[in-house]
């Protein structure tokens, strides 16, 4: 596909949806077309999001799913459309850019990254592609749609590399300045060397010469971006620090070529003040730079686990973006999976750490599931591809990311409406201190200093890097530790929840019967198990198939049995030699005048063996919790937060596992209903309630918790429900989720401190006020220096939640 051409995404409101097999038609009739990349149905929101080549053809989509028998309707649709902005380097840009593109007619959202110098605008259906970039084109703010996902780490890095080159460019020709001007200021003996070796005008010329090919060279990024703005009226960042090198440069060189017009005692150059703040400048922002892709790290570590290329069964190799559902593909040892698929030959391990979690590689056979990106280890397989592109658990995992990354918290507003006025607060500020101090101090040629200084430490840059870079590494990290925040609010909101509430059956418990103990009346209890595994290897019961399973992984060597016959709804029978085999429910010991001698307490389900009419013993069963359950618990308790189980599941098994995990507070039988109208009233009592599900009937109770958390083992109806997914179907990955969120937030929260703080710190500073009482001015060197590190602060800071470790 071109990439110039832009994925555009509709959202649609669908009728008709019952059940799970009207979603798949529907996204079969939605998929079927034109243009129409992937669709996704929901059958509990009853929406469709539809990924499409470009705008879609509303009336013959609306036409062609009206008779497929699951009407859309596209006036309620949202068309979410992403770009690609180049010229952003400040808040000040964040915000200008956002109002050029809620300008555009048809636009009704839009929100500007300034970490990914990217944009999401939402509009009510098709957008002029071309009118919309001619427009920002013209506001300063170039676009470019994002078709598809490319490398994020292309950008980045060449970016990254020009900066270097810019700075050490620029590094060279300034340090002769430096040491012209500021040796002869610092060091006497050098000073009178100069004036006796080179002389004033050569000296002063050789650094307007130098400070002019800083200016021209490495620093006309900064008057290509920063001129135009001024121009526009909209000044930002760059126009700042245009304004501040340029009056630096200009003065000095009104001193330099036609001194007369200065006073002789106010005629000082200031050329390596213009030279100096270039290059700390470009050094500062290529530690931001480089630091900011670090934030973006989990995306192209994501994005490195697709291979390029495929073989196909017959040996022909393919690339991967030409494979069709369908395809059949051959796997090696060491290499990639390439799409998801179904094994249909062949034995191996794949490693599919990146998706479970766990260390241990998966046995691999024919009829078994592979996920795109994953690694075969050893046997080679022949699988047919099921989903290709963006349909693929890798793909949407990285649009999860993305989504996650590219996230607005509330306060985002407000730090854009502050920024959007910042630069222009500033430049009043400048202008008034630098009257003041040419009317009324002691030293005209100090209001210069003063001018400058101010236009070049004020930084908007890291008040608008405070919360997206943060916002990027944390969620970064935590798509690396099995979580992916789907929904921006999440991220705000569940660390701050009171009330965490898990489902029971397949999130807390394996969702599997498993044997928990073996009671024989005398005898080992392997031999019990063998003879009852050796009767149930015959049925297709879970409870013998669980019973089979423990004889298996205990290596028994099962006796021969035959005759097998099932009894309905109360066990199974069989010959052992002339003796009848009996496993069953109390009730088939009792039919046969059988006296079981051991009995359960409701938390577990017992399977009682008995031989002709003699008991011999009961096998239980029971739901096994998960291993780190136990643990999971305990450390939400850690944090503060109540911990609550509902369940439609009996009294007994539930009470026993929350005796088992530590949980205070249980609910049981609880009818889907139920359990949305116990998370109603926790809300009704002023809790912030999570709620931890991974079924289709947990679904609405997702959706009504203050945040939903989805097991990835779970339904596609879960997670879509769901605002953060669990992407190992492990319970740890909640405390980890909470973990995540707390940390990001009270990193955001530093990183405002800090932005907002250092520019209400220092430019008082700078505007002189320390002078007033017999203070030092701030040199626009230190000033270059500090705004320069402020940004590199900031993403070093949120840096630190990349070392976070799962809870």
């Amino acid at each position: 596909m071109p990439k110039d051409q832009s994925f555009s995404e509709t959202r649609l409101k669908v009728e008709n949806l019952t059940c799970g097999s009207c979603v798949a038609r529907a996204e079969a009739a939605l998929a079927a077309q034109p243009g129409v990349v992937s669709a996704t149905v929901n059958l509990a929101t009853k929406r469709a999001d539809v990924t499409s080549e470009g705008p879609l053809d509303m009336p013959a989509l609306e036409q062609a799913m009206s008779q497929a028998g699951y009407p859309v309707h596209a006036e309620t649709s949202a068309q979410i459309t992403r770009l690609s902005v180049e010229n952003l380097t400040c808040g000040s840009c964040v915000a200008r850019a956002e109002t050029a593109l809620l300008s555009i007619p048809g636009v009704e959202k839009a929100h500007v990254n300034l970490a990914t110098h990217s944009a999401e605008i939402e509009s009510g259906g098709p957008l002029d592609l071309h009118a919309m970039q001619s427009h920002m084109a013209a506001a300063g703010y170039p676009v470019t749609p994002v078709a598809e996902a490319g490398d994020p780490g292309d950008d980045s890095a060449s970016e990254i590399a020009a900066l270097w080159r810019s700075f050490l460019l620029a590094g060279v020709l300034t340090l002769p300045v430096f040491i012209l001007e500021m040796g002869s200021h610092l060091i006497p003996p050098f000073h009178h060397w100069v004036m006796a070796n080179i002389g004033t005008f050569p000296s002063h010329f050789t650094q307007f010469l130098l400070t002019t090919l800083v200016l021209a060279g490495p620093g006309r990024i900064f008057f290509r971006h920063g001129v135009p703005a001024l121009l526009r009226g909209a000044p930002e960042m760059n126009s700042l620090v245009v304004l501040g090198t340029f009056a630096a440069w200009a003065f000095s060189t009104v001193v330099t070529f036609a001194p007369g017009l200065v006073p002789e005692t106010s005629r000082f150059v200031y050329f390596e003040a213009a030279a100096v703040i270039v290059t700390l400048i470009l050094l500062g922002r290529y530690l931001e730079v480089r630091a900011r892709g670090q934030a973006g790290n989990a995306i192209r570590q994501l994005m490195g686990l697709r291979p390029e290329t495929a073989t196909r069964a017959n040996g022909e190799a393919v690339a991967v973006a030409a494979i069709a559902p369908g395809d059949e593909l051959r796997l090696f040892p060491g290499e990639r999976v390439a799409v998801d698929g179904v094994v249909i030959d062949g034995e191996s391990y794949i490693d599919e750490a990146m998706i479970t979690g766990e260390p241990v590689p998966s046995a691999k056979a024919a009829g078994d599931t592979v996920t795109g990106g994953t690694l075969n280890t050893t046997g080679s397989l022949v699988y047919r591809a099921t989903h290709v592109g963006a349909d693929t658990v890798l793909a949407q995992i990285v649009r999860m990311v993305e989504d996650a990354q590219a996230t607005r918290l509330p306060i985002q507003s407000l730090i854009n409406k502050v920024t959007g006025v910042f630069v222009p607060i500033v430049l009043v500020i400048a202008i008034t201190a630098a009257g003041a101090w040419f009317l009324f101090g002691p030293d005209p040629v100090k209001a210069l200093v003063i001018g400058v200084s101010v236009l070049i430490i004020a930084c908007p840059c890291a008040m608008g890097l405070a919360t997206p870079v943060s916002i990027m590494a944390g969620t970064g990290r935590a798509a690396e530790l099995g979580v992916l925040f789907r929904k921006g609010d999440a991220l705000q909101s569940l660390g701050r929840v009171d009330l965490v509430a898990f489902d029971k059956t397949g999130t807390l418990t394996l969702g599997a019967p498993a044997v928990t103990r073996i009671a024989p009346v005398s005898g080992p209890g392997d031999a019990l198990l063998a003879l009852a595994a050796a009767v149930e290897q015959n049925s297709e019961h879970p409870l013998g198939q669980a019973v089979v399973a423990e004889a298996r992984a205990r290596n028994l060597t099962l006796p021969e049995v035959s005759g097998f016959q099932s009894v309905t709804g109360v066990g199974v029978t069989a010959q052992d030699g002339e003796a009848v085999i009996r496993i069953g429910t109390e009730a088939m010991m009792a039919e046969a005048g059988i006296s079981e001698e051991l009995s359960g307490d409701g938390s577990e389900t017992l399977i009682h063996v008995a031989r002709d009419g003699d008991y011999l013993g009961a096998i239980a069963l029971a739901d096994p919790v998960k291993e780190d359950a136990a643990q999971t618990i305990a450390t939400l308790k850690a944090q503060g937060k109540r911990v609550a189980l509902l369940s439609g599941d009996a009294r007994g098994p539930v009470d026993e596992v929350a005796h088992r995990l530590g949980i205070d507070e249980s609910f049981a039988r609880l009818s889907p209903e139920d359990k949305l109208a116990r998370v109603e009233a926790w809300q009704a009592e002023g809790l912030k309630v999570a709620f931890v599900g991974d079924g289709i009937n947990d679904a609405p109770v997702l959706a009504t918790a203050d945040v939903g958390v989805a097991l990835g083992s779970g339904t596609d109806v879960a997670m879509e429900a769901a605002d953060v997914v669990l992407i190992s179907g492990a319970p740890s990955g909640v405390a980890t989720a909470s973990e995540v969120s707390r940390r990001t937030m009270r990193n955001i929260v530093q990183n405002l401190v800090w932005a907002f703080g250092y520019n209400v710190a220092l430019i008082p500073v700078a505007a002189g006020f320390l002078a007033l009482f017999g203070g030092p001015f701030l040199s626009p060197i230190l000033a270059a220096g500090a705004m320069a590190a402020s940004s590199v602060l900031v993403v070093m800071n949120a840096l630190r939640l990349r070392r976070m470790e799962a809870a």
